[in-house]
């Protein structure tokens, strides 16, 4: 399956944003999905995941309450809602797509995309 993630940008502390990842080229309801991030100088760590059908999701600790992962099976999209952003949330972030029941390691991951910048300012 290919990933293409979008909606990251420049928004200030406090401030929401929605990113979005649409799938192809594969049956989306036979992948559990997830979003990493990826700071400058630190390694990617798991930020969300969802079951294949929506009905179970995981959550860092560090954006729990603070960010939801859903997903549209009939559009094959992911989506993160993340609102009340801090500047440590700042990273590039990336969707990732697993046949587990759900993906919490990077190296579980059978498809990646490609990344989507999102900064936080103070």
């Amino acid at each position: 399956v290919q990933l293409q993630a979008s909606g990251g940008g420049l928004v200030q502390a406090g401030g929401s944003l929605r990113l979005s990842c649409a799938a192809s080229g594969g049956t989306f309801s036979s992948y559990a999905m997830g979003w990493f991030r990826q700071a400058p100088g630190k390694e990617r760590e798991f930020v969300t995941t969802i079951s294949r059908g929506g009905g179970s999701t995981l959550y860092a600790d560090s954006v729990k309450g603070r960010f939801t992962i859903s997903r549209d099976n009939a559009k094959n999209t992911v989506y993160l809602q993340m609102n009340n952003l801090k500047p440590e949330d700042t990273a590039v972030y990336y969707c990732a797509a697993a046949r587990s029941g759900l993906v919490v390691y990077t190296t579980t991951v059978d498809s990646w995309g490609q990344g989507t910048l999102v900064t936080v300012s103070s």
